[in-house]
């Protein structure tokens, strides 16, 4: 058996009856990732602290109050405000216009 030619295909371990392992894959490299840091606004356990809350409230608040004025400011929002204003006139004028008829008929 010794002068027989190996074949390149096989590794010479296999031609002799023992058995071969796969050659184990290359080891790839993968970019090191940092950890991400932690939110100054949460605890170490995933919390959002007091602070962190109140500050969200507080910019929230501002947003939606700067948002009011900015509506309250345009063509639009004067309108919607004239309109409320004649409604709420209007049912004032209502509101005394059966006051003064319930009182006439105890009057009678």
């Amino acid at each position: 058996m010794a002068d027989e030619p190996t074949r390149p295909d096989v590794p010479a371990a296999a031609e002799a009856g023992k058995t071969v392992e796969p050659a184990a894959p290359a080891p790839t490299t993968v970019p090191a990732v940092a950890a991400p840091d932690l939110d100054p606004g949460y605890t170490a356990s995933g919390v959002p602290t007091f602070e962190s809350v109140r500050e969200k409230i507080e910019t929230r608040f501002g947003t939606s109050l700067g948002a009011a004025e900015l509506d309250a400011e345009s063509p639009e929002g004067r309108s919607i405000e004239e309109q409320y204003e004649a409604r709420q006139k209007a049912t004032a004028e209502k509101l005394e216009e059966i006051r003064a008829s319930m009182h006439k008929q105890d009057n009678a």
